[in-house]
């Protein structure tokens, strides 16, 4: 058997770990209401879903993500403290996309070595997130891989677990011509798109630390912007009688892009032109576009370029879904309209991610 000193002395410290759990402690107990059971630092998570009783038919929804290479700008400015956030983000705000409610998630961290207050620092930042999006974090891995990463090296990832009663699915099959398309802004450029941007910065030969004159604060900060959080809202608008019924499918804009994205949402045989002159990319995206010498255009497959989710409504409800949006934090505009029928679809995205949906493509010219 293998002793504690000699796993120290291959590189894991068991004391570490055991520090970094006592400092997360009292941030991811705030996370838990009186469905959670047994507290933090058992070997599996507990959640009384009793209240599923109530439901007709419910159906658990589940995603599991990362934050990608957005790490290496928080491992390179030693700020650590959002990137939670963007876990949180990028894995609960997929599950409210079929309507769900969040009800609990998991994380995972994987390091070179054990630092107990940076590794509490970023589960503050999923607590705080959960706290956020009403889900609650009950478990955990912290695992140490010397020699496989090194010292300063993290990745994280996380899955969640939502429910949602079955005649209140979202989705395509919902979705009717006519509909209106309304996209909700982003805070910057979430958590897809790094290695682009990590690209960009290296041939333009700019540090992180570099003060970054058009966006007024440095580089890394600026990047590091965290994702902004709608499961609260969006779950908030779909419990909201009328408006809650008129809203027919929603996409979250991660990787592959602003088109691929809402294609996955639109039913087959349908399409729509989303309008750029209706926003105007934010500065950081302007910036890096023209530091790489190309188009916001062109980047329209990578990043989100201000639009965070859309939400396909019913036309009738359209300025309403806006107003309520707003009234909730999140600031959105109406960007296209469904149609459905034959046309020549050349130039447009179709068949993202393996569903056969529909087509959309971006047309017009951003505004100034």
């Amino acid at each position: 058997m293998t002793s504690n000193s000699s796993y120290a002395a291959a590189g894991v410290d068991t004391h570490a770990g055991d520090l970094a759990v006592e400092l997360m402690k009292e941030a991811v107990a705030k996370t838990h209401g009186p469905n959670v059971l047994g507290g933090v630092g058992g070997f599996a998570g507990l959640f009384d879903v009793s209240f599923l009783k109530d439901y007709a038919r419910p159906l658990l929804a589940t995603s599991t993500d990362g934050v990608g290479t957005k790490i290496a700008i928080a491992q390179a400015i030693d700020k650590h403290d959002t990137i939670g956030q963007d876990l949180v983000g990028m894995v609960v705000d997929d599950i409210v996309v079929v309507g769900a409610k969040p009800l609990f998630m998991t994380d995972y961290i994987a390091c070179g070595k054990v630092v107990p207050e940076r590794i509490a620092t970023i589960v503050a930042g999923i607590a705080r997130a959960c706290a956020d999006t009403g889900t609650a974090l009950v478990g955990g891995e912290t695992a140490e891989h010397p020699g496989l990463m090194g010292v300063d090296d993290y990745d994280v990832a996380g899955a969640a677990v939502g429910v949602v009663e079955a005649d209140r699915l979202l989705g395509a099959k919902r979705v009717a011509a006519g509909d209106t398309v309304i996209a909700i802004a982003s805070s910057g450029l979430h958590s897809n798109g790094f290695s682009l941007v990590r690209r960009i910065l290296q041939q333009g030969g700019i540090d992180f630390a570099d003060t970054a004159a058009d966006l007024g604060t440095t580089w890394g900060e600026a990047l590091l912007e965290p994702t902004r959080l709608y499961t609260r809202p969006l779950v908030r608008l779909l419990g909201h009688g009328r408006l809650g019924t008129a809203v027919h499918s929603l996409s979250h804009v991660t990787g592959g892009g602003i088109a691929a994205n809402l294609a996955r949402v639109l039913p087959r045989g349908s399409w729509v032109e989303l309008d750029r002159s209706t926003w105007s990319p934010a500065p950081v995206f302007r910036v890096l576009s023209d530091l790489a010498g190309t188009s916001l255009e062109s980047a329209e497959g990578t990043w989100n370029l201000g639009i965070g989710f859309f939400a396909v409504v019913a036309r009738d409800a359209t300025a309403d879904v806006i107003a309520e949006l707003g009234a909730l934090g999140l600031p959105s505009w109406q960007v296209g309209t469904v149609s459905i029928g034959d046309r020549d679809l050349a130039g447009f995205e179709q068949g993202a991610k393996g569903v056969d949906g529909g087509a959309v493509r971006l047309v017009g010219s951003y505004a100034d």
